[in-house]
């Protein structure tokens, strides 16, 4: 029996990209400023090497077991789509679009005539930022909220007493649908909220309506050998519902990792790909490098139980999609290389996996310790682990 756990701790990147210049991202290095500015302790994740990704600027004294490195992205763009998509073995050769003036006038009245509401909004903008300038507006008129981000969204949020959820799903499926072509964003995000004026908050609701893969993917070469392809928190989105048996739509890290958890407890043959967004969606877009440092911390005391669940022949992956600096002037994404920290029960070695010329290498990895022959043009470190 062999099994795979791929957890992608959400934007947390290890450093500027050789292009970052071109994303307006120089000098961006997520993981390095957090624990410079905030020095989480993070004893797990540096037993693993965290500290010998010199990057980081993490400082560890004790015993490394376990292989450590970074990988860059040669996929266009820095979004949660693309760095998924790569890591499952999928590049993405021409950029998702962005609309840093809002979506046309023309699309806009097209979609209001298809869902049967006027909207307002419109424009780039941060999720709790927005709420609060347009929430009494959106309750008042019942107008679904229309923004963007940097990266390739069309997101709506609306108050769940007013929308309930499915009726915002049904929404975004509309998008979905309409969105295509020049049009055709990344992402299709549900943002339901709750509260009064002053107080909003967004729930844990939350949906993702992607493109689907363009091309075969780690999870869907997982399915079709017969194994079982588990997806935790929003993988399922990410990968438009495709190459899965099985699903746990948790929200929020604390959840998710227990859910994790849950899958490590039982017996399967195959992978469990796992998403824990808090750093990115609740720290990284507010700019909030001490929640993002509480975050890390909080995964680390939880990998300490994680590594003891581990059967022998199981292999643990733990990496990143992107960058989101919380110590940047911007709320966007950051176009970062990503960390590697891998380990298998019996791994006693420190090994150094050096930079990776593509995220793809870790669904290279996967495929080959689950035996299955696809490589996704890509370089399999699994060798270096056993």
């Amino acid at each position: 029996m062999s099994r795979v756990f791929l957890t992608v701790l959400d934007a947390v990147g290890a450093g500027e990209a050789a292009d970052a210049a071109e994303y307006g991202d120089a000098g961006s290095n997520t993981l390095g400023h957090v624990i410079a500015a905030c020095h989480p302790e993070l004893p797990n994740m540096a037993g693993m090497g965290l500290g010998n990704i010199k990057t980081t600027g993490y400082r560890w004294d004790g015993p490394v077991a376990g292989a450590w490195g970074r990988a860059r992205e040669l996929s266009k763009g820095k979004d949660t789509t693309s760095g998924h998509w790569e890591i499952a073995g999928v590049r993405v050769t021409q950029a998702f679009p962005v609309f840093p003036d809002g979506f046309p006038r023309s699309f806009m009245e097209a979609y209001e005539k298809a869902i049967g509401y006027k909207c307002i909004g419109n424009k780039p903008a941060s999720g709790t930022a927005i709420i609060e300038e347009l929430g009494e507006a959106h309750l008042r008129d019942h107008t679904p909220i229309v923004y963007t981000s940097g990266d390739s969204v069309f997101q709506i949020a609306c108050h769940e007493e007013l929308f309930p959820p499915e009726k915002l799903y049904e929404f975004c499926r509309i998008a979905r649908e309409m969105l295509q072509g020049e049009l055709g964003v990344g992402r299709v995000i549900a943002r339901p909220f709750v509260g009064q004026p002053g107080s909003f908050k967004r729930t844990g609701n939350r949906r993702d309506f992607s493109m689907p893969p363009c091309g075969r993917t780690l999870p869907q070469a997982v399915m079709e050998a017969g194994l079982e392809s588990i997806g935790v928190g929003k993988i399922e989105d990410i990968f438009a519902h495709e190459g899965l048996t099985k699903i746990d739509h948790a929200a929020g890290n604390p959840a998710c990792m227990d859910a994790l958890i849950r899958f490590m407890k039982t017996d399967f043959d195959g992978l469990c790909f796992t998403n824990l967004v808090d750093t990115d969606s609740v720290y990284g877009h507010r700019n909030d490098p001490k929640g993002f440092a509480v975050a890390l911390e909080e995964f680390d005391v939880r990998l300490k139980e994680m590594k003891g669940l581990l059967h022998p022949g199981d292999l643990m992956i733990i990496t990143a999609d992107h960058g989101c600096d919380p110590c940047d002037i911007s709320t966007d994404h950051t176009r970062e290389n990503i960390p590697i920290l891998a380990w298998t029960p019996g791994m006693t070695k420190s090994v150094d996996l050096g930079m990776r010329n593509t995220f793809a290498d870790i669904a290279a990895t996967c495929a080959e310790w689950l035996g299955l022959p696809e490589r996704f043009d890509a370089v399999s470190f699994a060798d270096a682990l056993r």
